[in-house]
């Protein structure tokens, strides 16, 4: 029996993460948006990699900024009678697993199963058992786990292999935001009047409308502000992606090089977005609250 190695877990789609108490919609879109961005910097990559040849840098910055441990499991259960190009294929998907836990800062922890002992184990996970009428049962999926959210990638198939890192780095985004503590209320010395303002816009009475029911108004229009937000971001990246490909293949190495800055600026400048996005929600509760307790006097 092969020794346990360290691995990742991916969740279902069908699944959706456990959602935490407070803000989870706030935690949920963060990852959403943030998924986003690296689907968008490692499919618009002039050229697919397999897993085998490193960690993109996005998927680097992602794991140095974990703020609560990720474990996952792979299931490489692959008995006599399969396909035999897929234990070259597992081979490769646990090399990548490895480079993504080195990557993770102490935050990622990754198991692999691959005997056949470990059959009931992976389809107890959720990984789907195939090529049961060539002989026995194979697995050959991951696990995500980080607290009490789960997901899973039920089949790792070889013709999506480049994708494999992105749909990882998606499914890590999903399951650490969702595990992570939502920050508490801001408190703000003196509101901006652009708050106040789109609190009126949004709850026009203030004095008649109940916490709960002013959260899941101000919920709502986060969530159409990340919405915006993600559609944003997918031009400026295609743009700016786009034009290091061009500089790439036609152009100076002066033009590469301002080429990359600018995808860089790019980056940062949706990061920041997204913070105040993320920050002005917080200081609309607190607003709120305030608003509403001096209309009551």
């Amino acid at each position: 029996m092969s020794p346990k190695k360290p691995i990742l877990m991916n969740p279902p789609p069908s699944a959706p993460p456990t959602a935490p108490a407070g803000h989870p919609w706030l935690l949920t879109g963060l990852g959403f948006l943030l998924g986003a961005m690296l689907a968008g910097l490692w499919f618009h990559h002039p050229a697919a990699r397999p897993v085998a040849a490193g960690l993109s840098a996005p998927t680097q910055k992602l794991l140095g900024q974990l703020a609560v441990p990720v474990a996952i499991h792979f299931y490489a259960v692959l008995p006599g009678g399969s396909d035999p190009s897929l234990p070259a294929y597992a081979g490769r998907v646990g090399r990548l697993l490895t480079a993504l836990q080195a990557a993770g800062g102490g935050k990622m922890s990754v198991t692999i199963s691959d005997t056949p002992a470990e059959a009931n184990a992976a389809s107890a996970d959720g990984v789907q058992a195939f090529n049961l009428d060539q002989g026995g049962a194979c697995f050959l999926g991951l696990t995500l786990v980080s607290g009490t959210n789960h997901e899973t990638l039920a089949r790792l198939q070889p013709e999506w292999e480049p994708a494999l890192e992105a749909d990882l780095a998606r499914a890590i985004v999903r399951v650490a935001a969702a595990a992570a503590p939502p920050p508490p209320p801001r408190e703000v010395a003196q509101p901006d009047p652009e708050i106040v303002a789109s609190i009126h816009r949004l709850i026009p009475d203030l004095t008649a409308t109940p916490e709960q029911t002013a959260d899941q108004i101000f919920h709502t229009e986060f969530m159409r502000e990340m919405a915006d937000a993600g559609t944003e971001l997918e031009a400026q990246m295609h743009a700016a992606q786009e034009r290091v490909t061009q500089a790439q293949t036609g152009g100076t190495s002066a033009e590469l090089e301002a080429a990359r800055k600018n995808l860089a600026q790019v980056q940062m400048a949706q990061g920041e977005k997204i913070k105040q996005i993320a920050a002005r929600l917080q200081t609309r509760l607190a607003v709120f609250q305030r608003l509403k307790a001096a209309a009551a006097k």
